[in-house]
């Protein structure tokens, strides 16, 4: 319960139609198992105690006053369970059910009553230890020790209106819905159930359970499949397989959702519900759950696949649409030989085809200093060749050396003045063609260079479209891989070695021809701080927690003490270079994590981390 995480059940057992003693048995059996494995909250069936199936028997008293005695002896079993049991435990509330099906194979009317708005009073429990003296649809529960644990409850066909009550609970607050459900098996009604309730806790911004009833239910007309689902904001954390009874856990995090609410100023809260509140004590959970060490990366290849081709198109239509807003006669790119550079050269070879252009409209330009390899050179000539672009090889070794001579930068000294030297020129040579061509400078940084600040400052910080703005460099990684596939010759093999070539702004003097500054040594595992990226931006989480997320998914990977000392490199670059980041040339939005000032990230230059600490 720790950092919003809440282990969370549904369990469906193996019942006997109207056999309210025995199925009471199974139920309480159930919920101490699924609270011996740190569940602190199980979702039963609809009407698991009697079993769905009673038919007219739920008009016999008999049948009702043994499932309101069994109901009582549930609460009596699993009062000492730290878990709120949805048939179970300290009797919080009673929760009706307001949409009753009455079509096809449900005649539900012909044994209950629909709920109404108003609350209805009951004296069934009289001196039972609850907090209410009567029931209601519209009520949240919430836990004290964990407050973002706020549950809603819905039965069954309430999920299926056109109005569910989960709507309303969740404007009013609650991040979990549990849903207790009879609902048969005929074909093709698993795939529309699962769609509902992963559509319902993304329209919600919710983690959702929800519990079918299974086998046991009376099969003289239907068949019931125990089909089970957890989800949270519209993905499956856990499914069930059909046909089977047993108890599903996942872990969902609480916290999470609370901050996607934050995020959407159309998330608006009523106050409208009637809240009770419990204790539960917190619970020290080792996660079972999966994070990807690459969360802006899809690990299944065939979306993989199709997130590339979706991302080209994306970045490509707004280059292109810039080239024919500003007429321009021509585009230029700094070509190193890298990955970054590489990216953008495809994007403009796409717009360009798009636009039914001349490659020739494309002048990419490679501009050897002290730290210019043979191998990224010879590239990136490769590259321009392949296209079909003109290309331009420019030393700018005379240039940078004159204006060193003439600020006093001495040639030994391998500071800052003399990387960023080198870059300034690179920007000048390319913005003063674009002048000459009548065309505009296209930028090559990228996401993750840009919240680390990896960029110097009107150098290849600058341009007149930056069109990897968005792409962290995990992906600018796959989608360069992306383009290799498509490729054949000698483009596909300058492909392939350019992603095997070590990360540098080749700013240093070589090392026995060899690349000497690699960047991955200075700041960090980029997949390290991608991974940092994304859960402190699109999810807003607390250092403490991204670090504990992180030595899970790079376990075995990276040791603790490296996850600790890149994250404070990460915190502190982030905060400082936002000055950077405030002044960004236009670039197409992508992904869910942008860090434009026009855009979904507006931060002060001058705020600290202080409060990042961890």
């Amino acid at each position: 319960m720790k950092d919003g995480f809440l282990r969370v059940a549904s369990a469906t057992p193996h019942i006997k139609v109207a056999d309210c003693t025995g199925n009471s048995q199974k139920i309480i059996a159930m919920a101490k198992e699924a609270a011996e494995n740190g569940a602190s909250l199980v979702v039963f069936p609809e009407l698991c105690i009697t079993g769905y199936t009673c038919g007219d028997l739920f008009l016999q008293r008999a049948l009702l006053n043994s499932a309101q005695e069994n109901l009582k002896v549930i609460i009596k079993e699993t009062k000492e369970l730290d878990c709120v049991i949805l048939v179970g435990g300290e009797l919080l509330g009673l929760v009706p059910k307001k949409y009753i099906p009455n079509y096809s194979e449900f005649y539900e009317l012909r044994h209950f009553t629909p709920s109404k708005d108003e609350f209805i009073n009951m004296d069934m429990f009289s001196g039972e230890d609850a907090q209410f003296t009567e029931i209601g649809k519209n009520v949240i529960f919430q836990c004290v020790e964990m407050p973002e644990f706020k549950l809603g409850v819905e039965i069954c066909e309430d999920l299926w209106t056109a109005e569910p009550p989960s709507g309303k609970l969740a404007l009013n607050g609650a991040t979990i819905i549990a849903n207790l459900s009879a609902s048969d098996e005929v074909i093709g009604k698993a795939d529309y159930r699962r769609m509902l309730v992963k559509s319902q806790s993304a329209r919600l911004l919710s983690a959702y359970v929800y519990t079918s009833a299974g086998l046991g239910e009376s099969t003289q007309d239907l068949v019931f499949s125990g089909h089970n689902l957890i989800c949270e904001n519209g993905s499956i954390l856990a499914e069930s397989k059909r046909f089977t009874t047993g108890i599903i856990y996942a872990d969902v995090d609480l916290q999470k959702m609370e901050n996607e609410r934050a995020k959407a100023n159309t998330f608006v809260g009523e106050d409208n519900c009637e809240k009770y509140v419990f204790h539960l004590p917190v619970k020290d959970l080792k996660l079972n759950r999966h994070f990807s060490k690459t969360p802006f990366v899809p690990t299944n290849k065939s979306n993989l696949d199709e997130r590339c081709e979706e991302i080209l198109t994306i970045q490509a239509t707004g280059l292109a649409t810039r080239i024919q807003h500003t007429n321009a006669k021509s585009v230029v790119i700094g070509l190193s030989g890298g990955l970054d550079s590489t990216l953008a050269l495809i994007v403009a070879v796409h717009a360009m085809d798009m636009l039914k252009r001349d490659r020739k409209d494309i002048i990419a330009v490679t501009m050897p200093c002290f730290g210019t390899t043979k191998r990224t050179k010879s590239n990136a000539e490769i590259l321009a060749e392949s296209y079909g672009v003109s290309f331009k090889d420019i030393n700018i070794s005379k240039a940078v050396t004159q204006h060193f001579e003439d600020i006093g930068q001495s040639m030994e000294v391998l500071d800052v003045t003399f990387e960023n030297g080198q870059a300034r020129e690179r920007t000048q040579v390319l913005m003063d063609i674009a002048n000459k061509t009548g065309g505009f400078v296209i930028g090559t940084g990228d996401l993750s260079e840009l919240a680390l600040g990896w960029a110097t400052y009107n150098g290849d910080h600058m341009s007149m479209y930056a069109v990897n703005a968005s792409i962290p460099k995990t992906l600018v990684r796959h989608l360069t891989a992306f383009e290799a596939e498509h490729s054949e010759g000698d483009l596909k093999k300058a492909l392939l070695d350019i992603l095997d070539t070590p990360v540098s702004p080749e700013l240093l003097p070589p090392k026995d021809g060899e690349i000497s500054q690699k960047t991955e040594d200075l700041v960090g595992p980029y997949e390290l701080h991608d991974f940092f990226l994304y859960y402190l931006v699109r999810q807003g989480f607390t250092p403490k927690k991204i670090f504990r997320l992180a030595k899970i998914a790079f376990d075995g990977i990276y040791d603790e003490e490296t996850i600790r000392k890149w994250l404070k490199t990460f915190l502190r670059r982030f905060f400082s270079q936002q000055f950077k980041r405030s002044c960004l040339p236009d670039g197409p939005k992508v992904g869910t994590v942008t860090l434009s000032p026009r855009g979904d990230w507006r931060m002060p230059s001058d705020a600290v981390n202080t409060e990042f600490d961890f």
